[in-house]
C-alpha cells in the first residue's frame, strides 16, 4: 500500500485529509511536529507528500525546496496561498502540483494518483545501490543531501559500475558498454574518463568509491556510504 505523507499543522484538515486518503485506498501518515520535519519525512519513506505553505517554523516552501534536493518521491502544495505568485513560487522550488483550499476530496485523489503514476515511471530509470541513486535518462547521482550532474560518459561508466554492483566490470566490457566496441579504443581513453569520473565524484566527498582491480577492472565500494 502507498504511504502519502501529510505535512499540515491544521489538526482537524489533518484528519480529514488522512480520513480521505485512507477511504481511496492509501495508506496516510501526518507529522505532528515540525521540528526537523525534512529527517521526519525522510523517515517516513512517503510515496507522495501533500505539504501545506503556512507551517511552524520552516515554511513550507523551504521545506519543499529542500526536500526536492534528495527526494524521489512528488510534492503536493496544498494551501489557503491561492495567488499566481505562490503557485510559481511553489512549482519553481520544485513542487509537482499545487491546489487551492478548500479542495475537493475528488479532485485531491486525482491529482494525487497522477502524480504517483507519473514517478512510478520515472522510479524505473532510477538506479541504487546503497545510499546511492543514478538517475539514468539525467545522470544525476545523488547520495544523501548531496547531488551532481555527471557528464554523459561518466554517467555511462558510473551506470555500469551500478548495475554490475558489487561484481567487477572487466575494462572490455566497459569499452563495448560505454563506447560501443572494443576495437581501435585506446586503453588511455578509459582512465582519463575514470579521472574525470572520481573527480566529479570528489565534489560530494566520494571520490574513493571506484577501485581499480589490477588485471581485473574495476568495481564499486559503497560500504558507508
Amino acid at each position: 500500500m502507498l504511504r502519502i505523507v501529510i505535512a499540515e499543522d491544521d489538526i482537524y484538515l489533518r484528519e480529514e485529509l488522512i480520513h480521505t486518503l485512507k477511504k481511496a485506498g492509501y495508506e496516510a501518515e501526518a507529522l505532528t511536529s515540525f521540528e526537523n520535519a525534512e529527517e521526519a519525512i525522510a523517515r517516513m519513506r512517503p510515496a507522495l507528500v501533500i505539504l501545506d505553505v503556512n507551517l511552524p517554523g520552516k515554511s513550507g516552501y523551504e521545506l519543499c525546496k529542500n526536500l526536492k534536493i534528495k527526494a524521489s518521491f512528488p510534492i503536493l502544495i496544498l494551501t489557503a496561498r491561492d495567488t499566481l505568485s505562490d503557485e510559481l513560487t511553489a512549482l519553481g522550488l520544485g513542487a509537482d502540483d499545487f491546489l487551492a483550499k478548500p479542495c475537493r476530496p475528488e479532485r485531491l485523489i486525482a491529482r494525487a494518483e497522477r502524480l504517483l503514476q507519473t514517478y512510478d515511471k520515472q522510479l524505473r530509470a532510477l538506479l541504487r545501490v546503497g545510499a546511492l541513486s543514478l538517475d539514468v535518462d539525467t545522470y544525476k547521482l545523488v547520495c544523501a543531501d548531496k547531488f551532481l550532474i555527471l557528464a554523459e560518459t561518466e554517467g555511462k561508466i558510473m551506470r555500469m559500475l551500478m548495475e554490475s554492483y558489487p561484481d567487477i566490470v572487466s575494462k572490455s566490457d566497459l569499452f563495448s558498454s560505454v563506447w560501443g566496441t572494443e576495437e581501435f579504443i585506446d586503453e588511455n581513453i578509459l582512465q582519463v574518463n575514470m579521472s574525470r569520473l572520481r573527480k566529479s565524484l570528489s565534489g560530494i566527498g566520494m571520490e574513493n568509491i571506484v577501485r581499480n582491480i589490477r588485471g581485473k577492472g574495476y568495481v564499486l565500494e559503497v560500504s558507508g556510504v
